[in-house]
């Protein structure tokens, strides 16, 4: 064997651990060859899910009048920052 050779190793590298596994084909956790410390049944999903308590009715958006006015607000300062600009 050369040592340029990995698939060679990996294939009986496979091999090696395919006559280790056990005979034993019933299903087990998630089907490793090693087995697993999983109970052969999952739970359920609900047994699982846990429910998120829900947002009161209040919301906590911006009210769009103040959005206007800010808008407003903030085109009225930098036309008047350019205007003064372009007097001096």
């Amino acid at each position: 064997m050369t040592p340029d050779d990995p698939e060679k190793l990996l294939a009986d590298a496979l091999r090696a651990q395919a006559r280790q596994a056990p005979a034993d084909t019933s299903p087990v956790g998630y089907g490793l060859l090693s087995g697993s410390d999983l109970p052969p049944t999952l739970p359920r999903a609900e047994d699982v899910t846990t429910h998120i308590p829900e947002e009161p009715d209040e919301p906590r958006q911006v009210p769009m009048l103040l959005v206007l006015l800010l808008a407003l607000l903030l085109g009225l300062a930098s036309g008047a920052v350019v205007g003064l600009l372009t007097l001096l």
